[in-house]
């Protein structure tokens, strides 16, 4: 963590579209929801369109410190949200994942696209590789992650990946009791260089 003296921050990745299932967005609300009446920070992509915006809407509501990241190519995109506490516009996508992995505590996946995915699997492998030790949630809304979990549990069957590396995602259906794992394990680990990467 950066310091004691700001919030827990949770970084999110989602969707900028919402998806033809409302437990999407639901699952959105709630995170949002549960970042603010933690009184944790919000940090995420910026933006105000489809699952990002839910949830920066959410935690808005709910009172939540929020800070948004979004590099310039992606504002007119992703319309960038006016109403976030921190709204940081950068040259690139690299400086974008760099500026809010460093400013994360936690990291969690919702719903999403490649955007999404590369994001995730991005944060995992510097995980594994030991640039941070900040820990990585999967929300399975819906089961929407269920194809991908499979194929997570063939590569470490067939030998592409340990066991220890598949371990360090933390996957859950339901938002508040995996928010709790993620700080709870947050609050073991020891703050990281990440320009190191």
């Amino acid at each position: 963590m950066e310091s004691s003296s700001r919030p827990f921050s949770l970084c999110v990745y989602c969707g900028s579209r919402p998806g033809t299932e409302p437990a999407y967005a639901e699952a959105a609300r709630q995170v949002g929801h549960e970042i603010g009446r933690r009184g944790w920070r919000l940090v995420y992509g910026g933006g105000r369109a489809g699952l990002m915006g839910t949830v920066a809407d959410a935690a808005i509501a709910a009172g939540a410190t929020t800070v948004g990241v979004i590099p310039t190519s992606l504002m007119s995109k992703e319309l960038g949200h006016f109403e976030l506490t921190e709204l940081h516009v950068v040259d690139t996508m690299h400086q974008r994942k760099l500026m809010m992995a460093e400013r994360a505590d936690a990291f969690l996946a919702l719903p999403g696209g490649i955007g999404t995915f590369e994001e995730l699997f991005e944060v995992w492998s510097w995980r594994q590789l030991g640039y941070h030790v900040k820990p990585i949630g999967l929300l399975n809304a819906a089961s929407y992650y269920d194809a991908l979990l499979a194929f997570l549990a063939q590569a470490e069957r067939l030998g592409l990946m340990t066991s220890e590396q598949h371990a360090l995602l933390d996957v859950g259906s339901e938002p508040a009791p995996l928010l709790d794992r993620l700080a709870a394990a947050a609050s073991r680990g020891a703050a990281q260089d990440l320009r190191r990467i």
